[in-house]
């Protein structure tokens, strides 16, 4: 997924997971956001042949969205059982996101589990934009 440089540090946060995630642009910030939370839950390859998910989410403002998209692509690992490999944000606005998921199915064999996440909280959620980039922080429930 993405490139190899990080674009997320964990925080350190009582008894659950947090990061905080940066991007250039709005959809760069949803992107790399779940890419850190993919990085942060199983260690997979990053094939090229893939499934292409379509993703349309509505939410009542950017940190509500925010959860939702994390909350679809954790859907996909834990219930659908595919492990997503890269996102593609097609458009994003205050209250609406549009974009794929790429998708390959998880196989014990081959993916090994670093932490289990049980849900994106709305704890503390917050998107800023900054000088430079947007700037979002995520608490998650392990």
């Amino acid at each position: 997924m993405g490139s190899d440089e990080r674009h997320f540090t964990i925080i350190e946060h009582t008894a659950d997971l947090g990061f905080r995630v940066r991007g250039e642009t709005l959809k760069r910030l949803f992107e790399n956001a779940a890419e850190a939370m993919i990085q942060t839950m199983i260690q997979a390859p990053n094939l090229q042949s893939a499934e292409t998910v379509p993703i349309l989410l509505h939410g009542a403002d950017p940190e509500d969205l925010l959860v939702r998209w994390l909350g679809e692509v954790l859907y996909w690992f834990e219930g659908a059982k595919q492990v997503t490999v890269r996102t593609h944000v097609l458009s994003i606005s205050s209250g609406n996101l549009e974009a794929t998921l790429h998708t390959i199915p998880y196989d014990p064999a081959q993916h090994e589990i670093l932490c289990e996440i049980k849900a994106v909280t709305y704890h503390q959620v917050k998107i800023v934009q900054k000088a430079d980039a947007w700037e979002a922080t995520v608490i998650f429930d392990v």
